[in-house]
């Protein structure tokens, strides 16, 4: 049985891995803003914000099946990195990763038939203790501008890790493993 796929997402990352479970699926990116209740912690924004943008997208595409994303990158500390605002922003959030471990975690939505499936993956990524030089040169390839933590680890970015734990593709912005899992669970 053939179904209409939607990923509920701009991300030509998320489009591009998307591909390796799914070769036919319309991108219909979300935008229903990505207001958060406060009392929601870290790792529950993720889950949040892809139920919310998977939700937006299955009302109106009701015999779809829809899938909504979202990636957060968090601190040791708890703080939520999202995509850096200018270069100085970029360069603050990289020298709070530097020589530490944050966690990157990834929310996934899956709508189909008025029945939505919500998952999280996590994945801690440890940089390496990074100079400003590097930092500098860094932001100035223009890779960190569009990342939520300011870095691409599918690109220069992978040249800042020192080792991760989880899934790699998750930190790119799509757990593909566990998604086509959830996938063939509810489809078949």
């Amino acid at each position: 049985m053939e179904y209409d796929v939607i990923l509920a997402s701009a991300s030509p990352r998320r489009k591009e891995l998307m591909q390796l479970i799914c070769p036919s699926f319309r991108v219909i990116p979300a935008d229903c803003g990505e207001a958060v209740p406060e009392a929601l912690s870290a790792c529950d924004v993720p889950g949040f914000l892809s139920f919310q943008k998977c939700k937006c997208i299955a009302d109106v595409y009701q015999k779809a099946v829809v899938i909504g994303c979202d990636t957060v990158v968090t601190t040791a500390d708890g703080e939520i990195l999202g995509k850096p605002k200018d270069k100085e922003d970029a360069a603050r959030m990289l020298r709070l990763l530097s020589g530490r471990m944050h966690t990157v975690d990834t929310g996934v939505s899956i709508s189909y038939k008025g029945h939505t499936d919500t998952f999280t993956e996590t994945t801690k990524v440890w940089f390496k203790d990074l100079t400003d030089e590097e930092i500098e040169d860094y932001i100035n390839t223009g890779e960190p501008m569009d990342k939520a933590g300011a870095y691409g680890i599918q690109g220069e970015g992978t040249l800042l890790v020192d080792k991760i734990e989880g899934d790699f593709f998750n930190v790119v912005g799509l757990p593909v493993s566990k998604l086509a899992i959830k996938l063939h669970e509810m489809l078949d």
